[in-house]
């Protein structure tokens, strides 16, 4: 008898204990959100865009650890990965997703349908196939642009070199993102007079030979946000300071990295924009199909002054007077 009772508390205390424990995790699961992020690859630009996003959601009530978790996922440049990350996302059942860049962009939003999708880093949603228009998305995405103000980077290319007649540039013609501005990049080099050579690198490793490949052809590089090019914007800088080159860049990451210049975008604000729109979606005053896509609301003129002693360019006082100086990191 004596061990039938002690056996019975026992059973009793297995059953309490599971209760109280499954219903713990059961209502935690509740409260802790999950969220996926991926990028394309690990470069700064897309790495501050991560950062901003994490840091303004931790700002506004969402800490790591506490009532969010994340699962931050590197494709490195490869698309196989970048699908293989979207089917593990798939399957985790998550929250919210952070896609950065539009090849990993592309792979979430191709294969997940029913969870809210922030986008940023990506040029031309509309081109890419992940929403109908920037206007009314009208699918499960929504995020920010990264498209520059390209009239006003070619126009700082004269600013710098008023003699200037040809511009190289170097990208990806792999990505699409890339592509887009490479073709708005020549409409508005055509308005200033400016021909425009180009040099295609399919991987990191070809952007020192697709840069050599300009050398004595070009009066200046130009390098746009291709993530390909940018997470090896060091090869492209030693070939332009060996032959006193400017590199002008399309974002502000790769001017802290050596290039001479950008007006350009910050891509930790991006970044931090993308957590707004990420909140009130969380918050459930908004929903990704009729969310319009948006670009970042400023843009600022950075100049390195290291790059210029490098590339021996002279920056002419009024560009200085205006613009934020920064040296190598």
């Amino acid at each position: 008898m004596k061990n039938k009772a002690i056996l019975w508390i026992v059973v009793a205390v297995i059953v309490v204990a599971g209760i109280l424990f499954f219903g713990f995790r059961k209502d935690s699961g509740k409260d802790i959100l999950k969220v996926g992020i991926v990028q394309i690859v690990e470069h700064p630009a897309l790495d501050a865009a991560r950062d901003g996003f994490i840091d303004f959601l931790a700002e506004n009530g969402y800490r790591e650890g506490e009532n969010i978790v994340y699962q931050v996922q590197n494709a490195q440049g490869d698309m196989a990965n970048a699908n293989t990350i979207a089917q593990q996302f798939k399957n985790a059942k998550l929250d919210l997703i952070l896609a950065i860049a539009t090849p990993t962009a592309q792979a979430v939003a191709n294969l997940i349908k029913d969870t809210p999708i922030l986008i940023t880093a990506v040029t031309d949603p509309v081109d890419a196939g992940l929403v109908e228009t920037a206007e009314r998305p009208g699918t499960n995405v929504t995020g920010t642009n990264d498209m520059q103000p390209m009239a006003e980077q070619f126009q700082l290319i004269l600013d710098v070199v008023p003699d200037a007649a040809t511009v190289g540039i170097i990208y990806n013609a792999g990505e699409t993102n890339s592509v887009i501005q490479v073709r708005i990049a020549k409409e508005v080099a055509g308005k200033l007079n400016l021909a425009v050579i180009e040099a295609t690198a399919d991987n990191s490793a070809a952007v020192l030979q697709a840069a050599q490949s300009l050398a004595g052809r070009v009066d200046v590089i130009y390098v746009p946000t291709d993530n390909t090019v940018v997470s090896a914007i060091s090869s492209v800088i030693k070939v332009a300071e060996e032959n006193k080159i400017p590199v002008i860049a399309g974002e502000e990451n790769a001017v802290t990295q050596g290039a001479l210049a950008t007006v350009g975008i910050n891509y930790y604000r991006l970044g931090r924009q993308t957590g707004e729109m990420a909140l009130r979606i969380l918050k459930g005053e908004a929903r990704p199909e009729t969310m319009p896509i948006e670009s970042q609301r400023e843009t600022e003129l950075v100049i390195n002054e290291d790059a210029a002693k490098a590339m021996g360019v002279d920056i002419p006082g009024e560009l200085r007077a205006k613009a934020r100086i920064v040296q190598n990191k």
